[in-house]
C-alpha cells in the first residue's frame, strides 16, 4: 500500500489520474477559508482540470483553518503534501477517481495567526475565498445583521488581538495592503447561501466598521465581493470510502472526498486583480448570478427539504431511497412545476423542465448515499430561505400552495422526535428546543394542544400564521399525516396539480 504523497505519485496505478502539472511550479494566487469536502469537490477541483491543460499555475490554493477542529485537516494536509482523492460516484455504479492538486499549502490559522495574515497580505495573493457555511458569516438569525456580541469577535476587536475569527485575520491582512500600497484582493463567497458576496461584503465591512469606519468605506469603495451559485452533492467522507480507495488503487488517502458527476459553477465576473480563467475548466460567467441562485434555492434545496421530512417520516433513511418511490418523485416534480417554477424568473441558457427531470436523477443516485439526517438538519436556516418565499410569491400571486404548506406540515410533525414506526428522531437544529416544545402541542390529545403552535413562530414563518389559505392547507396536510401518515399525505399531494 502505498501513501498518498507527493514523492509517490509515479507509483500511482494508471487508473487513478494525478496532476499532469508539476506542482513545484505551483505559486498561490488564492487564499480559501474553510477547506472541506464541498470546496475540494468544486473549486479546488475547478483550478485543478485548469492546471491540467497547463494554465493558471500562479492560483494554487492556500488553505486555512480557522476552527479548532480543522487541526485534523490541517495535519492531513501537512502528511499528504495537500494531496487528495476525489472520487466521483457515478449513478451506474462506475466510479471516476483522480489526485487533485491544486492546493499547495495550508495554515491553521489558531497556530499562526500572523502566516494567515502575512500570506493575504502578500501581492501574489488576489482572492480570498470562502466556504465557512452559513454560520461562519456570523449574522443574527433573525434580524440579518452582523452580531457584534459574539465572544470571538469581541476579542478580534481588542487592540493588539491575535485574530480568531476570519473576520480578523482577513480585515487586518486587508488593513496591511492598503498601508504597503497593495491593491485589495476579492473576497469571493462559494457558500450555499443567497447573495453570498452580498452578504459577505455585509458583514465583513460591518465588522471593519466596528473597527474604523473609514476603513469600512474604503472596503465598500475598493474591494469586490462577486456573488455565486454552487452545486455538487458532497456527503461526509466515510471509513467506507476510504477503506474503498484502499481496496481498488493500493492507495492511503487519510481523507478523500466523494460526491457525484453533476457540477455547477455560476460566477459574476467582478475582479480587482484578475482571476484564473475558469470558464475554461466549466465555470459559466455572468453578469448577475441571482436568477441561477433562485433556480438552485426553490428548485434543488427546497426539495431537498420536500422530500427528507416526508421520507424519514416513511421510513426512508436515504434521500435515493425515496426518490427511487414513483410516489415522491412525483411529488418532487410537482412542487418544482406548479409550485416553485412559477416564482422563477427565466433563467439564461437553462431549461427548467430538464433542470428538474436532472434533480430527480441526482436525488436517485444510490451510490451517493446521501442521507435525509442530513438534509433534515438545520432546518429553521433553510426553510425561511428556500421554501417560504415560494409560498408568500405564490399566495399573492394566487398561485398553488398546498405542497409548500405540506412540506412545512411535514417538517411539523417530524420535528414530534418520532417517525410513524414509533423510532426516536434525533432532531439537529439550533433551534430545537423551541421548535420541539412546539410541535409538542400540536400532537392530537394533547391537554391544552394548539395545531398551529409550530408555525406561529414568527422568527421562522413570517406572517404566514395570518394567511387564511396558508393556514388551511397547513392543517389539511398536517392532519393527514397525523391520521393517515406521510405515503398517504403525498399521495393527496401529488394529486393536486
Amino acid at each position: 500500500m502505498v501513501k498518498l504523497q507527493q514523492a509517490a505519485l509515479s507509483e500511482l496505478p494508471e487508473q487513478l489520474a494525478v496532476p499532469g502539472y508539476d506542482r513545484a511550479q505551483l505559486r498561490s494566487g488564492i487564499v480559501h477559508f474553510g477547506v472541506g469536502g464541498f470546496h475540494r469537490a468544486h473549486q479546488a477541483m475547478y483550478l485543478d482540470r485548469l492546471m491540467n491543460q497547463g494554465k493558471a499555475l500562479d492560483w494554487a490554493i492556500c488553505g486555512v483553518g480557522v476552527l479548532p477542529h480543522d487541526e485534523k485537516m490541517a495535519q492531513v494536509m501537512h502528511d499528504q503534501d495537500c494531496l487528495y482523492t476525489l472520487v466521483v460516484k457515478n449513478p451506474d455504479g462506475t466510479r471516476e477517481a483522480r489526485v487533485i492538486g491544486s492546493i499547495a499549502e495550508y495554515l491553521f490559522a489558531p497556530a499562526d495567526p500572523e502566516a494567515v495574515i502575512e500570506k493575504m497580505a502578500s501581492p501574489d495573493i488576489r482572492i480570498v475565498s470562502l466556504t465557512v457555511t452559513e454560520g461562519g458569516y456570523n449574522f443574527h438569525h433573525v434580524t440579518g445583521e452582523f452580531n457584534a456580541e459574539n465572544p470571538e469577535v469581541q476579542h478580534d476587536l481588542q487592540p493588539g488581538a491575535a485574530p480568531r475569527t476570519s473576520f480578523g485575520l482577513v480585515i487586518e491582512a486587508l488593513i496591511r495592503r492598503r498601508a504597503r500600497g497593495l491593491e485589495p484582493f476579492t473576497v469571493m463567497s462559494c457558500d450555499n447561501i443567497q447573495g453570498n458576496g452580498d452578504v459577505a461584503k455585509r458583514m465583513f465591512t460591518s465588522y471593519a466598521a466596528l473597527k474604523d469606519p473609514e476603513l469600512a468605506d474604503w472596503m465598500d469603495a475598493q474591494v469586490p465581493f462577486p456573488n455565486s451559485m454552487v452545486d455538487r452533492i458532497t456527503p461526509v467522507t466515510t471509513d467506507q470510502d476510504r477503506a474503498s480507495i484502499t481496496e481498488q488503487f493500493g492507495v492511503e488517502d487519510e481523507w478523500p472526498v466523494v460526491c457525484e458527476p453533476f457540477e455547477q459553477w455560476v460566477l459574476e465576473d467582478h475582479f480587482t486583480l484578475g482571476r484564473p480563467a475558469v470558464e475554461e475548466a466549466g465555470v459559466q460567467l455572468v453578469e448577475d448570478v441571482e436568477p441561477y441562485e433562485l433556480m438552485k434555492l426553490r428548485l434543488l434545496n427546497a426539495s431537498h427539504q420536500a422530500q427528507c421530512y416526508f421520507g424519514y417520516l416513511a421510513g426512508y433513511r436515504y434521500a435515493h431511497e425515496v426518490c427511487q418511490d414513483p410516489l415522491f418523485a412525483q411529488f418532487l416534480l410537482d412542487y418544482m412545476k406548479y409550485e416553485a417554477t412559477p416564482t422563477l424568473e427565466p433563467v439564461p441558457g437553462v431549461d427548467l423542465p430538464a433542470y428538474q427531470r436532472t434533480l430527480i436523477e441526482r436525488f436517485s443516485n444510490e451510490y451517493v448515499r446521501d442521507t435525509l439526517a442530513r438534509l433534515c438538519a438545520e432546518s429553521s436556516d433553510r426553510i425561511p430561505k428556500w421554501l417560504v418565499p415560494v409560498i408568500k410569491i405564490n399566495l399573492a400571486n394566487d398561485g398553488e400552495i398546498q405542497r409548500s404548506a405540506g412540506i412545512v406540515a411535514s417538517w411539523a410533525r417530524y420535528a414530534e422526535g418520532l417517525d410513524e414506526a414509533g423510532e426516536p428522531i434525533v432532531v439537529v437544529d439550533q433551534l430545537k428546543d423551541s421548535l420541539m416544545a412546539a410541535a409538542a402541542r400540536q400532537i392530537p390529545g394533547v391537554p391544552g394542544g394548539d395545531k398551529l403552535a409550530f408555525i406561529a413562530n414568527r422568527a421562522v414563518f413570517g406572517d404566514l400564521i395570518d394567511d387564511e389559505r396558508f393556514v388551511a392547507a397547513y392543517s389539511v396536510a398536517l392532519d393527514s399525516l397525523h391520521q393517515a401518515g406521510a405515503r398517504a399525505t403525498v399521495r393527496s399531494l401529488s394529486h393536486q396539480a
